[in-house]
């Protein structure tokens, strides 16, 4: 039952006090009619006795706290769902924006899903590829993970969330693979950039898109993220499809919380942010993962950027505790015009090990990334001692890792904008470069590996310098 009230007793920034209200509950959705006839939308945030704090969706800007009405409309938010929302983009609230139909819907579901009871998940174990050599090859992305991207200002993760949504697949399976795809808080520019990469590519035909622009109220920065999520679940646990989720930026969310926070006068926590950002931010990374007897699955990669590129601010460090791993840019290689600029030393993926191997991507794979992380790493020490002392300084070992550093990074992680890479490429990539170095510094693969693969392309070496 639908309740009005004519009863605001204050208005401050984006919210609204409303007193001797009845039965009003947590995240309740209200109706908002100004004297004018405009109607708005909020929730509510808080209920003490017959008060109801309700934040607006679309400002405060022209309520008259003397003749504006309040609608208590007994529900929380929604969003309609059906196979039909593939292909569509929505806005922060859930409407439709790209001038198709009206979702007619099979469901409602509550956007705030609870996440995955622990007890019913299944384990990460399928590989998904990425076509990324940095990721499949070194830092495998696994279904069912929580895997972010650590960026910066000005680093092109909105270019790496594009060609990863359009990429990323599940091997050896007839399995129906989806991409939710939420962009908060982003400008004008950068969403036409995102709508028209997918229209071009085709990979709208399986993608759904929720825009919240910079000009967008900042109160929808938090519903899109629960949108976004509430829809893969309906495509994974309903439909048995695999998900693939994609967040950015996960600052402009946590701006917004900070902004409602400090709107409600709450206490301040680090640099500002509220005390329960470590929670919020759990309900959102835990309702990526797999469930028990259900054939779907849901994996995110969240794409957030560091303020001042600082590791220990409280959005990326809060987010490293909560998820699997990290991909971390580097700007000193965006610099050098490296793309993707993955910083792969600084980068892991807790779960890589139980994504690969024989009948998952190929039997050599843990030796070889084993071994061209620890090539890479003399390789860099190599770099830094020339830096210092010189190359004179190098003996002769030292010259061979540091030819190795600068070919690792110009073959194995720089790849085109365009080149979707698949998983036997880049394990034999790793091979070609790891025949250039002698086979007493190979210590991390297994004889017959070395026995298998290395033969050919030490040949291949040979014959390209002939």
């Amino acid at each position: 039952m639908i309740k009005e009230y004519n009863t605001i007793r204050e208005v401050a920034g984006p919210l609204m006090l409303v007193e001797q209200v009845e039965g009003a509950k947590y995240e309740e959705l209200v109706e908002i009619e100004l004297p004018s006839g405009e109607l708005r939308n909020g929730r509510i945030l808080e209920v003490n006795r017959d008060q109801a704090l309700i934040q607006l969706f679309e400002g405060t800007t022209g309520v008259n706290v003397f003749d504006t009405k309040v609608r208590f409309k007994a529900k929380g938010m929604e969003l309609d769902v059906s196979e039909d929302i593939l292909g569509r983009v929505f806005d922060g609230q859930g409407r439709p924006i790209d001038k198709g139909p009206k979702i007619i819907p099979e469901k409602r579901l509550d956007i705030n899903s609870s996440p995955i009871n622990p007890y019913a998940r299944d384990y990460p174990s399928e590989f998904i590829q990425t076509g990324f050599s940095t990721i499949d090859g070194l830092n495998t992305l696994v279904r069912g993970q929580k895997l972010p991207i650590f960026s910066g200002s000005g680093l092109p993760h909105s270019k790496m969330a594009a060609q990863i949504a359009r990429q990323a697949k599940v091997l050896g399976t007839e399995e129906e693979f989806a991409v939710v795809f939420a962009a908060m808080g982003i400008t004008f520019e950068e969403s036409q950039f995102f709508i028209q990469d997918f229209q071009k590519t085709g990979s709208i035909e399986r993608s759904v898109l929720f825009i919240n622009l910079a000009s967008d109220p900042a109160i929808e920065r938090i519903t899109t993220p629960r949108l976004a999520l509430t829809a893969a679940e309906y495509l994974a646990f309903e439909l048995g499809m695999q998900v693939l989720v994609i967040l950015t930026d996960m600052t402009n969310y946590c701006e917004a919380l900070r902004e409602v926070s400090a709107a409600r006068q709450e206490v301040p926590g680090r640099r500002g942010y509220p005390g329960y950002l470590y929670t919020d931010l759990s309900t959102i990374y835990e309702r990526a993962g797999r469930i028990q007897g259900k054939k779907g699955s849901i994996t995110q990669i969240p794409i957030l950027s560091m303020p001042e590129d600082d590791k220990t601010h409280p959005i990326p460090d809060l987010t490293g505790y909560i998820t699997e791993g990290q991909i971390v840019l580097s700007r000193s290689m965006h610099k050098r015009g490296i793309y993707p600029p993955v910083d792969v030393l600084q980068s892991l993926s807790r779960l890589k090990d139980k994504g690969i191997g024989e009948g998952k991507t190929r039997e050599d794979h843990s030796d070889v990334f084993n071994q061209l992380f620890a090539a890479y790493a003399r390789g860099l020490e190599a770099r830094e001692l020339e830096v210092i002392l010189g190359e004179a300084a190098l003996s002769d070992m030292d010259r061979i890792f540091y030819k190795f550093a600068h070919s690792f990074e110009k073959r194995y992680i720089t790849q085109d904008e365009t080149e979707d890479r698949e998983i036997d490429f880049t394990l034999d990539l790793g091979w070609e470069l790891l025949a250039t170095l002698p086979n007493a510094e190979l210590k991390r693969i297994r004889p017959e590996f070395m026995e298998k693969y290395l033969p050919q392309f030490r040949k291949k070496l040979e014959t390209a310098a002939s």
